[in-house]
């Protein structure tokens, strides 16, 4: 037998090489992939959650610092502390996180260390990153960026970091708070935020949150519930048990077809049907709103009580927003923060929130299963549990003294049958367990 030639081994190297080409490229994925990801957390989350206190610190300062508080003036200045920006940091890394995200800063002269931890339940693993910030005259510099044990230069680490804030947040909200924004200055343990406000800044910021697409919602809901409360006498009060099957009709409709978004009929739908609720209208947060028509002032009730609806209806939203874990601290929050002074520590209350929790969390997980069920028609009691027999209207010194506290036994125990009341309510039940 002949040898095979020089001339034809060599012919033959380069298709051999050609597999070994295309499969680098998912090789050397995969490895920045095993890199990357970790099977700890490089910041721990707090199991705790939220606390009553906590909320409260940020409400506070938000309040103090609302740009239409503050003295006249275009060119403002807005100083954060570590502690209070650490804070606030945790519960954007909470909502994005699905309660189990977590984020810190330590801020120092010209520069700032971020470090954010967020779980991927599917492969069991947890996305760390950090970052070396540096001050420039505009807005900060990455200097170095780590995610997991994977280094990324400095010239990928910038448009890397860009493209990760732009999947975050919507490019007008993006281009809107670089209008606004001037300077962003690091000090030891301060951010110092230079921007500027002008009188149509708030309307500017408020359409800006809002996609066409979102607007389109927005304005199709009003429209409906608009038509629905002419319908109902001035003064009179409706059951929310009646009130959502019409306007799940709507929802239905809008939710057929391949490229319709049924998440997001729900959420505008229910957005739609808080604001009512609560008294106000789509123009509170869409400047644009302004000249739809507007639904009449009517009471929503459950239970025969107005308060009800607008605990469920909010708690849904925020759920439907993706912040379950935020919802349920809110919730908590507001009847710690009434015990101190307001109408006092409800149970029923706290019931209400829950139930709209996983009424939320069910119409983003159940969507289309959910519109259907509401479309036939509802009974109160098939979403929001009996809680004429829980406590309410407790002082913080009665509640402590009958419960101990929010992490005693008592408390615990209260929740534990309100959590089973949820549990057994029908849509609940049926919605879970026939998704469409």
């Amino acid at each position: 037998m002949k040898s095979p030639l020089p001339g034809c081994l060599g012919k033959r190297r380069p298709r051999l090489l050609w597999p070994l080409l295309l499969l680098s490229p998912v090789l050397l994925l995969l490895i920045a992939a095993a890199l990357a990801l970790q099977s700890q957390a490089l910041v721990t989350p707090d199991g705790s959650g939220l606390s009553p206190e906590q909320i409260q610190s940020t409400k506070d300062f938000l309040r103090r610092n609302d740009p239409r508080r503050q003295e006249a003036g275009p060119q403002r200045l807005l100083r954060i502390d570590e502690g209070q920006l650490n804070l606030m940091l945790m519960q954007l890394a909470q909502r994005y996180g699905r309660g189990r995200g977590a984020a810190q800063i330590q801020l120092l002269a010209g520069s700032a260390r971020l470090q954010a931890s967020f779980p991927l339940p599917l492969l069991g693993a947890w996305l760390n990153l950090e970052a070396q910030l540096g001050q420039t005259a505009a807005l900060p510099r990455v200097e170095r960026l780590r995610l997991g044990h994977l280094p990324l230069p400095a010239w990928l680490a910038n448009p890397a970091l860009r493209r990760l804030i732009a999947s975050l947040a919507l490019p007008t909200q993006a281009q809107v708070a670089g209008e606004l924004v001037e300077t962003l200055a690091f000090l030891p343990q301060e951010l110092q935020l230079g921007y500027h406000w002008q009188a149509d800044s708030m309307d500017h910021v408020l359409g800006a949150l809002w996609t066409p697409a979102e607007r389109e919602r927005a304005q199709a809901y009003s429209r409906r519930l608009a038509e629905l409360s002419a319908n109902l006498a001035p003064g009179s009060s409706v059951s929310l048990a009646l009130l959502m099957p019409p306007m799940f009709e709507l929802v239905r409709a809008r939710s057929e077809g391949a490229d319709a978004d049924p998440v997001a009929e729900n959420r505008s739908a229910l957005l739609t049907l808080a604001l009512f609720s609560t008294g106000q209208h789509w123009s509170k947060l869409l400047p644009s709103a302004r000249s739809w028509p507007q639904p009449l002032p009517r009471r929503v009730t459950l239970a025969g009580r107005e308060d009800f609806p607008q605990h469920f209806l909010v708690s849904a939203v925020l759920a439907l927003e993706g912040s379950g874990p935020l919802a349920d601290a809110i919730g908590v929050y507001k009847e710690v923060a009434d015990s101190r002074g307001g109408s006092g520590f409800s149970f029923n209350d706290i019931a209400a929130d829950r139930a709209g929790t996983r009424f939320g969390l069910l119409a983003k997980d159940a969507p289309r299963s959910l519109q259907t069920l509401i479309r036939a028609g509802l009974h109160e009691l098939d979403f929001m549990p009996g809680v004429a027999d829980l406590p309410e209207f407790l002082s913080a010194e009665a509640f402590q003294q009958r419960y101990g506290g929010l992490d005693a036994a008592p408390y615990r125990q209260m929740m534990a049958e309100i959590e089973a009341r949820i549990d057994a309510l029908p849509l609940l039940q049926q919605a879970a367990t026939h998704k469409l």
